[in-house]
This record gives structure tokens, sequence and C-alpha cells, in this order.
């Protein structure tokens, strides 16, 4: 079709040329003619310069309409351009576009050149660069009888400064490497750096960016928010095996405390579950909130105690439950603060707390060695004294809302009894699960912030650096770097992490499971 566009083109500047000569009279002479009759003395001087004066005007006005017709075959034609001498980019704007090489020029303009890596540092430079230099040799073996088998630059923190310390390898008689103290394998920067960074990002709350400069600002490291993604990937590599023994020491656990709280995966909504003991905490990012995804962790036949709200797929999942007493006295402080013209949500709200407050009284009560079952069915029976319309039925559009709330709350009470004062006859279960609700807290300002995880595997690398830090804290009475480098240093020498150990006295014979004392 382009092809014959341009044939028909052609072919009407021909015509064009013709018309316009034609269209001329008198211009175009006989140059026989005029040489015959100029020796003949048929013509003067004047007479001949006459002639070369018209002659050089239609040359003038001849050029003059080639151009006009070559700028408009420009239009389908670019490549006539330079014989021109007028770019093709003069040419109207319109027809530009039905040009196939127009467009392709337009679509090369738009692609963003790649700006050009300057490429891996190679480590010898980054070797001739570091500040000190340190020999690692394999443990045993006399340092005469090894040999160097290669060079190492690694980025620490020494004295809240970030150093680059060069370390040259020798390997034993039989060849086998000794490992660099505090460094995972192929990273370039110590595990107190992995750390920082990590407690910056998930326990803060920073941005990756805002990480890095923090990190640059203080400690004078340079580190690029891609390498410090790479980072926290190695370090969630590094820890994948304690997420999974602290998933074992939590289906070992006597009491576990349970909540979830939404979360986003790129734009899917999903969730994020806490588990939490006194010694312990997991997270779960940017899973269902299913009931498999707690079985997932505790097993089908958990066999301690679990302290939830009320949502159902806690139901049916624990040997006891004790249902959340903060989750409760909510729904009925918002009855009586709503409805003040109803003086029977504010008499059962005091009722309510003044059973809570007895049962508490009851917990901490040392003397009731025996007998706190009795105390806690002395409860239940005021509870069901309360609870005078349960079972009422709702109608759907007869019933007011804030009545229909009312009966709902009592309904639960009543059809939950065993779930009401089990901290009553166990005083080290607590009577809310306010100890996952505060895990949960700084997850779900996250979410709100809009700075949730892209991708399912950011998300899993999201739980465990959390979970291995959340756990560690529950160790110290003050969560400093310096107590939380220390155990960590501590699992390199030992080869032995503390989480490892609690699990293995765990499965040692005769040494069951037991309630935790009272803190």
């Amino acid at each position: 079709m382009e092809c014959c566009g341009s044939a028909i083109l052609h072919a009407r500047f021909a015509l064009d040329m013709v018309a316009l000569v034609m269209d001329v009279p008198n211009l175009v002479l006989d140059l026989a003619q005029i040489r015959s009759d100029a020796r003949n003395g048929r013509l003067s001087t004047e007479q001949l310069l006459d002639i070369i004066a018209k002659q050089q005007q239609t040359i003038k006005l001849l050029k003059s309409e080639t151009l006009r017709l070559r700028q408009r075959l420009v239009q389908y034609e670019p490549e006539v351009a330079h014989e021109v001498g007028t770019p093709a980019a003069n040419s109207p704007t319109p027809t530009e576009s039905y040009s196939v090489d127009a467009e392709e020029k337009r679509r090369r303009k738009r692609r963003r050149r790649k700006k050009k890596s300057p490429g891996r540092t190679p480590t010898e430079v980054k070797f001739a660069d570091a500040q000190r230099y340190e020999d690692i040799y394999p443990d045993g073996v006399k340092h005469a009888d090894c040999q160097l088998v290669r060079e190492r630059a690694v980025w620490r923190l020494q004295e809240g400064k970030a150093v680059r310390v060069g370390y040259r390898i020798f390997a034993g008689p039989d060849g086998q490497e000794p490992r660099i103290p505090g460094v995972t394998p192929r990273c370039e920067y110590g595990i107190e750096i992995l750390v920082v960074l990590a407690f910056l990002v998930y326990l803060i709350g920073m941005s990756l960016d805002k990480a890095c400069a923090v990190l640059g600002f203080f400690c004078q490291l340079p580190l690029a928010k891609s390498q410090a993604d790479a980072l926290l990937r190695q370090l969630a590599q590094h820890w994948d095996g304690e997420f999974d023994l602290l998933c074992a020491l939590l289906a070992h656990a006597a009491i576990v405390y349970l909540d979830e709280t939404g979360w986003k995966v790129g734009t899917k909504s999903c969730y994020t579950w806490v588990f939490s003991t006194t010694m312990h905490v997991l997270f779960r990012c940017g899973v269902s909130r299913a009931k498999t995804e707690a079985t997932a962790v505790l097993g089908d036949s958990f066999a301690g105690i679990g302290v939830t709200d009320d949502y159902a797929a806690y139901q049916s999942l624990f040997t006891q439950h004790q249902l959340c007493w903060a989750h409760l006295i909510r729904k009925a402080i918002k009855l009586a603060l709503q409805h003040p013209d109803h003086p029977e949500y504010a008499t059962f709200l005091d009722e309510l707390c003044e059973t809570y407050h007895q049962a508490l009284r009851h917990q901490r009560d040392g003397r009731l060695s025996v007998g706190r079952a009795e105390k806690a069915a002395q409860l239940l029976d005021r509870i069901r004294q309360l609870c005078t319309r349960h079972g009422e039925p709702i109608v759907p559009d007869e019933t007011p809302p804030h009545e229909a709330d009312f009966i709902r709350l009592q309904n639960e009470l009543m059809d939950n009894p065993d779930c009401l004062f089990v901290f009553v006859e166990h005083p080290t279960v607590e009577a809310t699960n306010n100890r996952s609700e505060r895990n949960a807290r700084r997850e779900a300002e996250v979410r709100k912030g809009a700075r949730t995880s892209k991708t399912a595997d950011g998300a899993q690398r999201r739980g465990v650096i959390l979970t291995v830090l959340a756990s560690l804290a529950t160790r110290f009475q003050r969560f400093t770097l310096d107590d939380l480098l220390s155990e960590v240093t501590r699992w390199w020498e030992a080869g032995l992490s503390i989480f490892q150990k609690e699990l293995a006295e765990l499965h040692q014979p005769n040494v069951p499971p037991t309630i935790p004392a009272e803190p």
C-alpha cells in the first residue's frame, strides 16, 4: 500500500512539473536559433541580455516550485529530506502520523534509555580500601600449616561507625576454610548491620530509603536501597530455621494468645496472625483468615489454653478456651454510651464490670489453692442472672439495632459459659488477649500507613524477621543492640540458638510441658 502511494506521488510530481513549463510561455527557447540569430546580427546585445534575464527568472521560478513539491513529498518519504535541505520535522504534523518511519522514530524517542551500570567493584579494589585487616585461621590448626585461599572485604559496625575490614582467610591442610565470625555466607556486611537494618525497617517501621539514610548519617555506611533489600532477604533466609523452631515451641506451649489484623500483599487483601506466649511471638504475614492458618502453627490437636476474641475460627481449636473480657466489656460500654436513654444498658455494664473485677480478685487470691472451680461456678451464676434477654429472637426490620446488639452480647456470654472464667481456675492465664493485641497494633499502624508487603515473598520475609526479633525482645529487661548482638554472637560461637536449646529441653524424657509460673 505504501509503495503504491509513493508511485502515485511521483506521477503527480511529474505532471506538476510539465504543467509548470507549459503555463510559462516563451520561457523555453531554442538555443540553436538564438545562436544563429546572434551570429548573423539579427539580435543585438540588449536583446541577448533580456533573454538571459528571462531565463534566470524561469530557472528561479522552477527551483522554487520544485522545492515546494519536494517538501510535500517529504511527508510520505522522509529520505527525500536531505535533498530538499529542509528537515522532515518541518512538515505538517497531522499527516506525519501516516509514515511508518515517523512512527518508529517517535517510539524510539519514547523509550527510556537505561542507566548504564557501573558494574561490580572488584574484590581487589574493596580489599585495598579496607581500614584494617584480619587473618582468619581454622581452629586447632597451626598457622604454619595453613595457606591463604581467599580475601574478603566486609563492612562491620565498630563503636557505632561503619568500618570496612579486609579478611585474609587461610585453609588448613585438609582444605577446610573457617567462617568469618558474624558474617553470613557470601555477604559483604556483618550480621550487626543486618540486625540494625531489620530493627529499623520492621520494628521501628521505617522505609528502606529512610533506613539507608539513617545508617548513612549516623554510621557513615554507604548502602543503597537495592542492597538493603538484598540484606533483609539474606537475613530472612538465615533465620528461616529459627522461625520453624518457634512454630514448634508454640505448638508445645501451655498458654497461647492469638489475634489477627488486616494486611495487604500488593493489592490483595489478606491478614497477619499473631501468636504470643510469655516468651515467644510469632507472625504469619500475608495469609488468609481461615482456621487452617492457626492449625498450621498449633496443630490440629493443641493441648494448651487459648486466649482469643470471639472470632468463629477459634472455636473448637483449644482444649480450654478463654474469651477476651476486654472485647466483651467494650461492647457493653458502647451500648451504654451511645444510648443513655436506655438505663438498662448502664446497669448491665455496671454488673458486668463488677463480676469481672470479682473474678480478678479471685485470680490473684493466693489462698485459693483449692476451690477455684467453685468460685468460677458462682461467677457464672451471676452472669446467668444478668443475661435476662438471652435467647430472645431478633426480627429484622422490627428489632431496633441497639437492642439486637444487646441480645447478641448476652447470647455471646451465655453460649460460651466454659470460656468466661478459665483465668480464675488457672491464675497464670490472662483474662484478655492484650498480649497479642499489643504485638498486632504495630502491624495495624503499618497497614494504615500503606506500608504493606509488595509480594508474597516480602510478606513471608517480614514474618520471619519480626518473629525472631520479637521473640528475642522478650528475653531482655531492656532490649538494646548490645544485648541483641551478644545473643546472636553466642549463636555463632555455640552453633546452637536459644530456640534450639528450648525445644531440645522440651523433648527430654520425663519433662512434660508445664504452665509457666505467674509473673
